[in-house]
């Protein structure tokens, strides 16, 4: 039987006025490397159904290869209907609309304080890892508490212009909640693997973070 991965995308279209969703290639990419390695796949979002795309992330046509994984974002499954003991890793993609529903998502807090406790794969790239913020083991610590990790940096916000726009910033509520961030180059390819976390900085880093991801799994 082929490993069972849940993936967690966004539902949500806007940050303040800007408007947002998914990051395509941060989802297309590990889908299609998930996929060739045999990973059964389940895709879900905080409101089911369909998924917003981030309009700055694709041009014209995405790849052929993509054509299944980008069906499925028309109707997702609802993220508060899934059970973490049917799955044997999580993946979360960014896009900005993470920053708005990963954070304090009552199921997703669940399945991943879950994951964490019991050492089951965790992958996250760029903004993905949003979904780790207020995430509270039974412990009482944070998640995110000594761990090493990586996600899109203050700097490659300013970048984007986009400081102002954000909700909180991401790189700085990860360092408060005791992760040893690390970063590349603005824009490189940058990951990072502690144990069962994988995460990766930014678009750049979407096909190592999602390799490294099914190396957990093998």
């Amino acid at each position: 039987m082929g490993k069972k991965v849940l993936m967690v995308v966004t539902s949500s279209q806007q940050m303040g006025d800007h408007q947002t969703g998914l990051w395509l290639s941060e989802y297309g990419e590990p889908y299609s490397i998930f996929e060739k390695n045999g990973f059964d796949i389940t895709v879900a979002s905080p409101s089911g159904g369909n998924v917003p795309l981030d309009p700055n992330s694709y041009e014209d046509e995405a790849p052929d290869e993509w054509e299944k994984p980008v069906k499925l974002l028309e109707n997702t499954e609802n993220l508060a209907a899934q059970s973490p003991d049917d799955f044997d890793g999580i993946f979360l993609p960014g896009g900005h609309g993470t920053m708005e529903d990963f954070p304090n998502n009552g199921a997703l807090q669940e399945i991943l304080s879950d994951f964490a406790e019991k050492n089951k794969a965790i992958g996250a790239v760029c903004h993905g890892p949003a979904g780790f913020v207020n995430v509270t083991l039974n412990n009482g610590r944070k998640l995110a508490d000594g761990r090493r990790m990586t996600a899109f940096t203050n700097e490659e916000e300013q970048q984007m212009k986009l400081m102002d726009k954000l909700p909180f910033k991401l790189e700085s509520s990860l360092r408060n909640e005791g992760a040893e961030f690390s970063q590349g180059q603005p824009f490189s390819d940058y990951t990072v693997t502690d144990g069962n976390l994988v995460t990766g900085q930014n678009p750049q880093s979407s096909v190592s973070t999602a390799n490294a991801f099914v190396d957990l799994l093998k």
